[in-house]
């Protein structure tokens, strides 16, 4: 298996999350990627750097007024008197938006879902570099190699064409999707995150070429709570490729693993050409939050 991997991510070190009114120590942490890594060499893998694919992938999955913001917000924000050193919003308009603003905080607002996605001075070359990894990862794909892997980091499947959220900021996974479809008619997604892929799913969610399914917690109480459900089904062309199927908090190996081969009798019967999996690893039964309860044997 071929292994993409960029020191980059270290750039993205973010000193926390606003939570319940409280900057709580960031959980999305260059650590997190450095283990991964570093696991991987033990067992004897030799990972690569990405190439540079430029802006372009990107720019078919975002919107161009996004990626702008992601290069160029933190600088306007750090401009301002007394601002803080990382772009954390204090408004989210989630409804009833008549108007993009044209000033920093307003477009903070208008761009990041939430606090647990703030932006620092290395937060977009790190992001670009984990597009870059996964885009990559597809080239390995297209050359013929039966896998491979993109250690992401920052992730990305909770960031909309035109909003991070979720300490997400570049939709990883729907960048190299895109990328594949000039290659391949049909591309399938299998999102086996705790937490609902919500950004890929909106992406996608008007497409017939890629399918969108996602086990995960039930988002009824648990974040992204705004997406997820079961009756979502996709919209327009894309009605019918869009499969959600959130479990129930404390579900372990048996329900996990039942629900997995429904999942992916759905991607047999949708027969892509190619496969990309969003493989968080948050469902383990010792995760912090410890929302769903797969054992180590249970992911194997």
């Amino acid at each position: 298996m071929q292994i993409i991997y960029s020191d980059q991510h270290r750039l993205h070190d973010p000193s926390g999350f606003l939570s319940r009114g409280k900057i709580v120590p960031a959980a999305e942490r260059p650590e997190r990627a450095d283990r991964f890594i570093e696991a991987l060499r033990a067992a004897g893998y030799t990972d690569a750097a990405p190439a540079d694919h430029g802006l372009a992938p990107l720019t078919a999955v975002h919107t161009a007024d996004y990626l702008d913001f992601l290069q160029h917000g933190h600088a306007a924000w750090i401009a301002q008197p007394g601002a803080s050193a990382e772009m954390i919003p204090n408004v989210h308009p989630s409804r009833n938006v008549l108007s993009r603003p044209t000033g920093i905080v307003g477009l903070a607002g208008y761009h990041m879902a939430d606090t647990a996605c703030p932006i620092g001075a290395g937060t977009w070359d790190a992001a670009y570099a984990s597009a870059q990894v996964a885009l990559t990862a597809a080239d390995a794909m297209i050359d013929g190699a039966s896998s491979a892997y993109a250690l992401c980091r920052p992730p990305g499947h909770h960031a909309y064409s035109d909003m991070s959220g979720g300490f997400c900021y570049l939709n990883n996974v729907a960048i190299a999707a895109e990328y594949l479809r000039q290659h391949h008619d049909k591309v399938a997604i299998l999102d086996v995150d705790v937490h609902h892929g919500n950004g890929t799913q909106g992406i996608f969610y008007e497409r017939a070429d890629v399918l969108f399914v996602s086990i995960h917690a039930d988002p009824a109480n648990f974040y992204p709570f705004f997406s997820g459900y079961d009756h979502e089904q996709g919209d327009g062309d894309g009605r019918g490729y869009t499969l959600n199927l959130p479990l129930p908090p404390g579900s372990g190996n048996d329900a996990f693993l039942k629900t997995l081969e429904r999942a992916l009798s759905a991607v047999r019967d949708y027969a892509p050409s190619m496969v990309l999996i969003s493989l968080g690893l948050d469902a383990q039964e010792n995760d912090p939050l410890g929302v769903l309860k797969i054992t180590t044997d249970g992911f194997a």
